[in-house]
């Protein structure tokens, strides 16, 4: 998010009581259908592999389905999942971009709020669609490789010691910082594209920022509902936490000594 000086106009507290609430509607419609989905995929099972893992379901077509089918069925879970874990971090962003637009025109900077959500999710399915990729990929190299399937465990712990200490890098405290800033809103404009660009700005930036904790929750297990309510939870408290930085940093720590522990359970199997 680059920062630009802005006046922001204040609204009165019935246009935040609302944004909040269809917010926090959202989020928890979001949250309770990825609930649903992780329950299903785990009543379905999965494949064990060499190294003592099971292989989920998710990143195969189910019997009678295509790859095509199963593309679309996981980037549309992985949108609804996103929508659960980033709202909490991106709401008040949203926020600050409503009360940009000027103060007398509610309904329509609600409209071009929800066209800059739009815009900040669809990136977040874009790097669901290459997750996807990536992840059939390499499921299809692990049924191949018994000697990679091995060494899976061990991988993913080296993933989740890497997203941990990366948290304590100049590049994140770059990106971090940004977050407790205004968003480049520039001169918010009741139009269409302006919002889907400053969407897709705050996905950017969203994905720089937090990329490393998203993929130490797919290495951790990407329907781990425990990991993803605590991946949601760290995302958002090293934004809108006061000293943040601190956050950040305890949250790298605990990522470390869960990565290592991840390690040394995979070499003791």
């Amino acid at each position: 998010m680059n920062n630009v000086g802005m006046t922001v106009r204040r609204h009165s507290g019935a246009p935040r009581a609302i944004f909040y609430g269809v917010s926090s509607l959202v989020f928890a419609a979001s949250a309770a259908v990825t609930f649903v989905w992780c329950a299903s995929m785990e009543a379905m099972g999965g494949t064990p592999m060499p190294g003592g893992w099971t292989m989920s379901a998710l990143w195969a077509p189910m019997c009678g389905r295509t790859w095509f089918d199963a593309a679309v069925s996981f980037a549309g879970m992985w949108n609804v999942m996103t929508v659960a874990m980033m709202l909490p971090a991106v709401a008040p962003a949203l926020w600050r971009y409503f009360e940009a637009l000027g103060d007398g025109r509610a309904a329509q900077a609600g409209g071009m709020t929800v066209m800059a959500g739009f815009g900040y999710f669809l990136v977040w399915l874009v790097v669901g669609v290459l997750v996807f990729a990536a992840g059939a990929q390499l499921t299809a190299l692990a049924v191949a490789t018994p000697a990679l399937a091995h060494t899976a465990p061990a991988v993913a712990g080296v993933v989740v010691v890497m997203a941990g200490m990366l948290q304590f890098s100049a590049w994140k405290a770059r990106w971090l910082a940004c977050c407790g800033y205004s968003p480049s809103c520039g001169h918010a404009q009741l139009d269409v594209q302006a919002a889907l660009r400053h969407g897709l700005r705050l996905g950017r930036h969203c994905l720089c920022c937090c990329g490393n904790l998203m993929a130490a929750l797919l290495a951790a297990g990407v329907m781990d509902r425990p990991a993803m309510a605590l991946v949601a939870a760290a995302i958002a408290a090293e934004r809108w936490v006061p000293g943040g930085g601190k956050v950040a940093r305890g949250i790298g720590a605990a990522a470390i000594a869960v990565g290592l522990v991840m390690v040394f359970r995979a070499m003791a199997a």
